[in-house]
Protein backbone atom coordinates (compact mmCIF):
# COMPACT_ATOMS: atom_id res chain seq x y z
CA UNK A 1 0.00 0.00 0.00
CA UNK A 2 1.08 3.50 -1.25
CA UNK A 3 2.56 5.70 1.92
CA UNK A 4 0.68 9.21 1.94
CA UNK A 5 3.30 11.72 4.01
CA UNK A 6 1.16 13.91 5.91
CA UNK A 7 1.12 17.25 7.61
CA UNK A 8 -1.74 18.30 10.73
CA UNK A 9 -1.57 22.10 10.37
CA UNK A 10 -3.87 23.66 13.61
CA UNK A 11 -3.71 26.34 16.41
CA UNK A 12 -4.28 24.03 19.05
CA UNK A 13 -1.88 21.91 20.59
CA UNK A 14 -4.04 19.54 22.12
CA UNK A 15 -6.36 19.16 18.43
CA UNK A 16 -3.02 18.73 16.69
CA UNK A 17 -1.99 15.38 19.26
CA UNK A 18 -5.53 14.18 19.37
CA UNK A 19 -5.19 14.01 14.93
CA UNK A 20 -1.83 12.45 15.26
CA UNK A 21 -3.16 9.68 17.73
CA UNK A 22 -6.01 9.09 15.72
CA UNK A 23 -4.05 8.99 12.26
CA UNK A 24 -1.94 6.29 14.06
CA UNK A 25 -4.45 3.82 13.25
CA UNK A 26 -4.04 3.82 9.72
CA UNK A 27 -0.70 2.29 7.99
CA UNK A 28 -0.48 4.19 5.28
CA UNK A 29 -0.50 7.20 6.87
CA UNK A 30 2.88 8.61 7.82
CA UNK A 31 2.74 11.94 9.93
CA UNK A 32 6.03 14.30 9.46
CA UNK A 33 5.03 16.63 11.51
CA UNK A 34 2.89 19.26 12.90
CA UNK A 35 2.75 22.92 12.71
CA UNK A 36 1.16 25.86 14.92
CA UNK A 37 0.08 28.17 12.74
CA UNK A 38 -0.47 29.10 8.87
CA UNK A 39 3.11 30.73 8.34
CA UNK A 40 4.61 27.91 10.31
CA UNK A 41 3.13 25.24 8.29
CA UNK A 42 3.67 26.87 4.77
CA UNK A 43 7.73 26.62 5.35
CA UNK A 44 6.98 22.75 6.32
CA UNK A 45 4.64 22.00 3.21
CA UNK A 46 7.53 23.70 1.21
CA UNK A 47 9.82 21.46 2.98
CA UNK A 48 8.58 18.17 3.20
CA UNK A 49 6.51 18.14 0.28
CA UNK A 50 3.64 16.21 1.72
CA UNK A 51 0.97 14.33 0.08
CA UNK A 52 -1.87 15.22 2.55
CA UNK A 53 -2.44 18.14 5.19
CA UNK A 54 -5.05 18.40 7.72
CA UNK A 55 -5.46 22.03 8.07
CA UNK A 56 -7.42 24.15 10.60
CA UNK A 57 -9.14 27.21 8.67
CA UNK A 58 -9.41 29.83 12.13
CA UNK A 59 -5.58 30.77 13.74
CA UNK A 60 -3.94 33.42 14.65
CA UNK A 61 -2.35 35.77 11.86
CA UNK A 62 -3.34 33.95 8.21
CA UNK A 63 -6.10 31.78 8.15
CA UNK A 64 -6.31 27.93 6.32
CA UNK A 65 -6.96 29.70 3.22
CA UNK A 66 -4.45 32.96 3.27
CA UNK A 67 -1.74 29.87 3.32
CA UNK A 68 -2.78 27.28 0.42
CA UNK A 69 -2.71 31.11 -1.76
CA UNK A 70 0.66 31.69 -1.06
CA UNK A 71 1.42 28.19 -1.23
CA UNK A 72 3.72 27.07 -4.57
CA UNK A 73 2.75 23.56 -4.23
CA UNK A 74 -0.71 22.56 -2.70
CA UNK A 75 -0.76 19.00 -1.35
CA UNK A 76 -4.33 17.74 -0.79
CA UNK A 77 -6.16 18.80 1.73
CA UNK A 78 -8.97 18.22 4.63
CA UNK A 79 -10.27 20.35 6.27
CA UNK A 80 -10.28 20.34 10.39
CA UNK A 81 -12.36 23.20 11.43
CA UNK A 82 -15.23 24.02 14.15
CA UNK A 83 -17.13 25.98 11.89
CA UNK A 84 -19.69 24.65 9.34
CA UNK A 85 -19.74 28.18 7.32
CA UNK A 86 -16.39 27.76 4.99
CA UNK A 87 -17.93 24.44 2.79
CA UNK A 88 -18.25 26.54 -0.34
CA UNK A 89 -14.74 28.01 0.08
CA UNK A 90 -13.22 24.51 0.42
CA UNK A 91 -15.21 23.06 -2.19
CA UNK A 92 -13.85 26.44 -4.56
CA UNK A 93 -10.13 25.14 -3.17
CA UNK A 94 -11.01 21.74 -4.39
CA UNK A 95 -10.70 20.34 -0.91
CA UNK A 96 -11.17 16.12 -0.58
CA UNK A 97 -12.94 16.78 2.66
CA UNK A 98 -14.37 19.03 5.52
CA UNK A 99 -14.16 17.56 9.05
CA UNK A 100 -16.28 19.11 11.80
CA UNK A 101 -14.06 19.14 15.22
CA UNK A 102 -14.57 16.81 17.47
CA UNK A 103 -13.42 14.35 14.51
CA UNK A 104 -15.37 11.68 15.35
CA UNK A 105 -13.49 7.97 14.17
CA UNK A 106 -16.12 7.12 11.64
CA UNK A 107 -15.80 10.47 9.91
CA UNK A 108 -12.19 10.22 9.71
CA UNK A 109 -12.41 6.96 8.87
CA UNK A 110 -14.33 8.20 5.81
CA UNK A 111 -11.90 10.81 5.02
CA UNK A 112 -9.07 8.35 5.04
CA UNK A 113 -10.86 6.31 2.35
CA UNK A 114 -11.13 9.15 -0.08
CA UNK A 115 -7.43 10.32 0.15
CA UNK A 116 -6.73 5.94 -0.10
CA UNK A 117 -8.79 5.58 -3.12
CA UNK A 118 -7.12 8.77 -4.62
CA UNK A 119 -3.40 7.90 -4.05
CA UNK A 120 -4.77 4.84 -5.99
CA UNK A 121 -6.15 6.32 -8.98
CA UNK A 122 -9.69 5.18 -7.67
CA UNK A 123 -11.10 8.57 -6.10
CA UNK A 124 -14.48 9.91 -7.79
CA UNK A 125 -14.89 13.70 -6.99
CA UNK A 126 -16.96 14.90 -4.23
CA UNK A 127 -18.05 18.17 -2.92
CA UNK A 128 -19.89 19.70 -0.03
CA UNK A 129 -22.99 21.61 0.22
CA UNK A 130 -24.53 23.34 3.38
CA UNK A 131 -28.22 22.83 3.10
CA UNK A 132 -30.23 24.71 6.14
CA UNK A 133 -28.20 23.27 9.34
CA UNK A 134 -26.70 20.09 7.46
CA UNK A 135 -23.60 19.36 5.37
CA UNK A 136 -24.10 17.33 2.31
CA UNK A 137 -21.14 15.20 0.58
CA UNK A 138 -21.92 15.08 -2.59
CA UNK A 139 -20.41 12.86 -5.55
CA UNK A 140 -20.87 14.71 -8.67
CA UNK A 141 -21.43 11.16 -10.49
CA UNK A 142 -25.23 10.95 -8.73
CA UNK A 143 -26.07 14.32 -9.59
CA UNK A 144 -28.46 14.54 -12.78
CA UNK A 145 -29.65 17.75 -13.60
CA UNK A 146 -28.28 21.43 -12.26
CA UNK A 147 -31.08 24.83 -12.90
CA UNK A 148 -29.57 28.22 -11.86
CA UNK A 149 -31.69 30.06 -9.71
CA UNK A 150 -30.71 34.02 -9.65
CA UNK A 151 -27.27 33.66 -7.69
CA UNK A 152 -27.55 30.11 -6.60
CA UNK A 153 -27.77 26.80 -8.38
CA UNK A 154 -30.05 23.89 -7.51
CA UNK A 155 -28.80 20.23 -7.66
CA UNK A 156 -30.61 17.37 -8.30
CA UNK A 157 -29.02 14.19 -7.11
CA UNK A 158 -31.49 10.81 -6.68
CA UNK A 159 -34.50 11.89 -4.76
CA UNK A 160 -33.27 14.46 -3.38
CA UNK A 161 -32.14 18.33 -4.74
CA UNK A 162 -30.45 20.68 -2.58
CA UNK A 163 -29.41 24.75 -2.87
CA UNK A 164 -26.05 25.94 -3.31
CA UNK A 165 -24.55 29.45 -3.81
CA UNK A 166 -22.90 28.96 -7.00
CA UNK A 167 -23.15 29.36 -10.77
CA UNK A 168 -23.42 27.07 -14.20
CA UNK A 169 -20.25 28.95 -15.51
CA UNK A 170 -17.85 28.32 -11.98
CA UNK A 171 -19.31 25.19 -12.10
CA UNK A 172 -18.59 24.29 -16.39
CA UNK A 173 -15.05 25.13 -15.77
CA UNK A 174 -14.31 23.09 -13.19
CA UNK A 175 -12.60 20.01 -14.19
CA UNK A 176 -14.35 17.37 -12.14
CA UNK A 177 -17.87 18.24 -14.27
CA UNK A 178 -16.79 17.36 -17.34
CA UNK A 179 -19.65 14.91 -17.26
CA UNK A 180 -22.17 17.79 -17.26
CA UNK A 181 -23.39 19.43 -20.95
CA UNK A 182 -24.43 22.78 -21.05
CA UNK A 183 -28.27 22.83 -22.23
CA UNK A 184 -28.84 26.40 -21.47
CA UNK A 185 -28.45 29.78 -20.08
CA UNK A 186 -30.28 27.98 -16.83
CA UNK A 187 -29.41 24.50 -16.97
CA UNK A 188 -27.10 21.33 -17.16
CA UNK A 189 -27.18 17.97 -16.98
CA UNK A 190 -25.37 14.64 -16.63
CA UNK A 191 -24.76 13.09 -20.08
CA UNK A 192 -24.35 9.60 -18.63
CA UNK A 193 -28.26 10.39 -17.31
CA UNK A 194 -29.54 10.03 -20.42
CA UNK A 195 -32.00 7.68 -21.39
CA UNK A 196 -33.20 9.02 -24.35
CA UNK A 197 -33.20 12.02 -27.42
CA UNK A 198 -35.90 13.63 -29.24
CA UNK A 199 -34.98 16.17 -31.90
CA UNK A 200 -38.21 18.54 -33.51
CA UNK A 201 -37.69 21.16 -35.76
CA UNK A 202 -34.08 21.23 -35.03
CA UNK A 203 -33.55 21.30 -31.32
CA UNK A 204 -33.37 18.66 -29.36
CA UNK A 205 -34.75 17.80 -25.99
CA UNK A 206 -32.91 15.05 -23.56
CA UNK A 207 -35.59 12.75 -20.92
CA UNK A 208 -32.82 11.94 -18.17
CA UNK A 209 -33.18 8.50 -15.85
CA UNK A 210 -35.72 10.30 -13.81
CA UNK A 211 -38.47 11.04 -16.76
CA UNK A 212 -37.36 14.69 -16.14
CA UNK A 213 -37.43 16.42 -19.75
CA UNK A 214 -35.05 18.96 -20.56
CA UNK A 215 -35.03 21.72 -23.67
CA UNK A 216 -31.39 22.77 -25.42
CA UNK A 217 -31.07 25.86 -27.02
CA UNK A 218 -30.74 26.04 -30.82
CA UNK A 219 -27.40 26.53 -30.23
CA UNK A 220 -26.17 23.77 -28.04
CA UNK A 221 -28.34 21.36 -30.10
CA UNK A 222 -25.46 21.72 -32.26
CA UNK A 223 -23.17 20.95 -29.79
CA UNK A 224 -24.84 18.02 -28.18
CA UNK A 225 -24.91 16.87 -32.21
CA UNK A 226 -21.22 17.01 -33.03
CA UNK A 227 -20.60 15.75 -29.45
CA UNK A 228 -22.70 12.46 -30.13
CA UNK A 229 -20.64 12.16 -34.01
CA UNK A 230 -17.30 11.33 -32.06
Amino acid sequence: MKTIRTLVIDDERQARAEMIRMLKAYPQIVVLGEAADGFEGRKMIELLQPDLIFLDIQMPGQTGFEMLESLSHIPQVIFVTAYDSYALQAFEVSALDYLMKPVRSERLDKAVNIITKRCQGQFEPTFFVKDRNKLHLIKWSTIELIASEENYVRLYYGKEQVLMKNSLNNIEKNPDCAMFFRASRERMFNINNVASVESNEGRISVTLSSGTRVQLSERQSVRFRNLKKR
